[in-house]
């Protein structure tokens, strides 16, 4: 599952991939309770094992997809 975090104020996307393994609906939930407390932070492991931390306080936007959808390579037309 591929994670896009908005963060105000910055034109860049945090991307994440997260293991093939993880629930979303875990996933969910904890973005779910970190946007309900301005002053938590989400913290998210991607599937190397890398820890990833984002204020919730930042956060403008969190869009969860699937590793497994289309992924569009190269310059064709979509």
């Amino acid at each position: 599952m591929d994670v896009r975090i908005g963060v105000q104020q910055t034109p860049k996307e945090i991307e994440i991939e997260m293991a093939s393994s993880v629930d979303r609906a875990e996933v969910r939930a904890s973005i779910d309770a970190a946007l309900a407390d301005a002053t938590s932070v989400l913290w998210l492991t991607d599937r190397h094992g890398r820890d990833i931390a984002v204020p919730s306080a930042k956060i403008a936007y969190v869009e969860l997809g699937s590793s497994d959808g289309e992924r569009r390579i190269g310059f064709g037309a979509g």
